[in-house]
């Protein structure tokens, strides 16, 4: 949809995760600028706002009002009204409702802008000592059994590292969990408290953090910074799956798809870490045994 002319703009402001100094000069100016401030939690960031003397006005929006809110600050978007949106720390949008606010805007028209600042997950990330070339956020596991093994499910054969928050009273469950799915020696960074004064980082394993935090209380903000699967162990894990498969069956997997047999032979060679004469090789040796059975059952 194009944008409405004369409609006002929302702007994610994103707010500070522990150091108040962390806040940018742009979104300072602009949570003075726009009209209205719409917050997670108003009697949270009214702090942030006396801190800075700000005196724009207030409204909530958050998970339990997110639908009926949303309306309203939309017709006052349209009434040429400019909005910044706040989540109680970091960036709006980042497991949170602004998501759906965003999205309402983008289908009627208004200008959403994004003026970045602090995220938990890549400030974790970057202090972790684990690859940040490739990551995946999840932000909390789900609640639902069913739906959390399916996330798992999902976690076991991903080579990105993983960025995952949590709660303190959950962390114990979580870290066991983590590590009946991952495995005991996945590496782990437990990153608690960012920017704070209490601000902590645990780089270990699993398994070392789960006997850490059965005899340790758990405090404060915690985002978990987990290593990927390594493509070379997971790679021999298939390969032995393949291996027990018996080699004129796996043929038979590919031919049905489409393959000729030079492909399929190829693509079982890759499977099971042989050459494609390899594969070529043993199929003869095959067929030769299946015909010298054909023929002992003939004699009999």
């Amino acid at each position: 949809m194009e944008q409405t002319s004369q409609a006002g703009t929302l702007y994610l402001c994103a707010t500070p995760i522990g150091n108040l100094e962390d806040i940018t000069i742009r979104v300072l100016r602009t949570l003075r600028e726009v009209d209205l401030i719409a917050a997670e939690d108003t009697r949270n960031s009214i702090k942030l706002l006396n801190h800075f003397q700000i005196k724009t006005p207030m409204t909530s929006y958050h998970e339990y009002n997110k639908l009926e809110k949303a309306q309203y600050l939309i017709q006052e978007l349209k009434n040429g009204k400019n909005i910044a949106l706040i989540t109680d720390a970091g960036t709006p949008g980042i497991s949170d409702p602004g998501e759906e606010l965003v999205a309402f805007c983008i289908k009627e028209g208004i200008c959403v802008t994004s003026l970045p600042g602090a995220v938990a997950a890549i400030t974790a990330l970057c202090a972790s000592g684990l690859s940040t070339r490739r990551f995946c956020f999840e932000a909390f596991l789900p609640n639902d059994k069913k739906q959390q093994q399916r996330v798992l499910e999902q976690l076991k054969t991903e080579y990105r590292t993983i960025v995952l928050y949590e709660a303190p009273h959950r962390l114990c469950k979580t870290l066991t969990t983590l590590e009946e799915t991952l495995g005991p020696w996945r590496q782990i960074a437990i990153c608690r408290e960012l920017t704070k004064k209490h601000e902590n980082f645990m780089r270990t394993s699993l398994h070392e953090a789960v006997a850490y935090y059965e005899q340790n209380e758990a405090r404060g903000e915690i985002v978990l910074v987990i290593e990927g699967a390594s493509y070379s162990e997971m790679q021999k894990q298939q390969e032995q799956v393949f291996l027990q498969m018996p080699l004129l069956e796996h043929m038979k997997l590919y031919l049905s798809q489409g393959m000729d047999k030079k492909e399929a032979m190829k693509q079982v060679g890759k499977d099971r870490g042989l050459a494609k004469r390899e594969i070529y090789r043993m199929l003869l040796e095959q067929e030769e045994k299946n015909e010298q059975d054909q023929t002992s059952i003939r004699k009999r």
